[in-house]
């Protein structure tokens, strides 16, 4: 059983995507990796779609995709599982690029992250991970009350 199927437009996006994998493998998520564009090969991809679909174990798509994102409208408008869209900031469109994530047809509902950290931290919350979760907020908090002490310094 995978919990994640991470989806990339294009194999450019891989840099992005190992940051994804290794935040999955932190909360102790699966993942599967595929590459499918909705814009060049749109029937490969909903061919991938129509076999994880098969499987009706509980999944999250990440969807990775820069540029135009309609993979993630066009996975999400072909599942039922969640799709979170994670596609990598592109210094070069100042952030336009995220429009096309942000402005989804109605009943499309692709969530949007932007931190490669973030999206695997909301996959494991929507799968019920609770002891990875609860362990990353414990070191997280940790992490806070050691750097308080580090500069608390009284005047």
């Amino acid at each position: 059983m995978t919990d994640v199927i991470v989806i990339m437009g294009s194999k450019a996006d891989l840099p992005h995507v190992e940051k994804i994998t290794q935040a999955l493998i932190d909360f102790g998520l699966s993942y599967q990796l595929a590459v499918a564009s909705a814009h060049k090969s749109v029937n490969h991809l909903l061919e991938l779609l129509t076999r994880y679909e098969a499987d009706p174990a509980p999944k999250v798509y990440i969807t990775v995709a820069g540029r135009s994102n309609a993979l993630s409208g066009l996975v999400d408008a072909n599942v039922v599982a969640p799709v979170i869209a994670c596609p990598p900031y592109a210094d070069a469109f100042g952030g336009a690029d995220l429009f096309s994530s942000v402005r989804m047809p109605s009943g499309v509902a692709p969530a949007l992250m932007l931190e490669p950290l973030n999206v695997a931290l909301l996959a494991a919350k929507i799968l019920g991970r609770r002891e990875q979760i609860s362990k990353f907020q414990r070191q997280q908090t940790e992490k806070l009350i050691e750097d308080h002490r580090s500069l608390a310094v009284s005047g």
